[in-house]
């Protein structure tokens, strides 16, 4: 935890904020905090700063802080990814958080387990928990928009024309594929499913102009895939 995320509602009055559960927790059994130390805070969408522990419990931790600057710029990149198994959704979710991905739909595919999309992991609660531990761990306030969409032609056909800004990218090692360029132009990438997307979802992909990109002969997990795209895509 490298920044303290508080909500408004935790405010007790102006600048103080009684947190609880899991953060509190952290603060003295990770952290080894304890009253007087100061940290770094954030209030949730909001502005960053430092704070000061007032008080601890057994429960809970009082913080009294003052925020001052913007939260770090976001990442040009937005991400269309087929929906991953469980534990690697919640690895990706955290790590494209940490790098700044504000736009995210988990999209279906023909090589997509159905039972993904039963997992717990998809619940508005469990979602939230892995965007907020990226956010924690890059000194960030603002959460990514999350989407769900269990079609995939619907999307691509309907909505992706005013959903996609910028260029159009589609991670897939083609022969003569270009490398990934950094660009701080606003950039949609697709990465599909572990088997790959399958002929049909190309040539979707293809008619919604999206170009491919190769990161090389080797071949990446997604979550791997993810942020290496990322990454290279965005500014250098």
């Amino acid at each position: 935890m490298n920044l303290l995320l508080v909500e408004p509602s935790e405010r007790e009055e102006p600048g103080l904020a009684r947190v609880d559960g899991r953060r509190a927790r952290h603060l003295r059994r990770v952290l080894g905090k304890g009253v007087g130390d100061s940290l770094r805070v954030g209030e949730l969408d909001g502005e960053v700063g430092e704070g000061t522990i007032e008080h601890m419990d057994a429960d809970a931790a009082w913080i009294r802080y003052v925020l001052h600057e913007p939260p770090p710029p976001p990442s040009p990149v937005s991400l269309v990814l087929a929906l991953p198994r469980p534990p690697m959704l919640r690895r990706t979710l955290q790590a494209v958080t940490s790098l700044g991905v504000k736009r995210i739909v988990l999209l279906h595919a023909a090589r997509v387990e159905k039972s993904f999309w039963t997992s717990h992991s998809l619940t508005p609660e469990a979602i939230d928990e892995q965007l907020r531990l990226g956010l924690e761990q890059a000194r960030d306030t603002v959460r990514p928009r999350v989407e769900l969409r269990r079609r995939f032609r619907p999307f691509v056909e309907d909505e992706l024309p005013g959903w996609a800004t910028g260029r159009r990218v589609l991670a897939e090692p083609e022969p003569g594929a270009a490398a990934p360029r950094a660009s701080e132009e606003p950039t949609t990438v697709a990465i599909g499913p572990e088997g790959g997307w399958v002929p049909f979802e190309l040539e979707q992909w293809r008619a919604a102009g999206f170009g491919p990109v190769s990161l090389g002969p080797r071949i990446l997990r997604v979550e791997t895939a993810v942020v290496a795209l990322v990454t290279r895509l965005g500014p250098a």
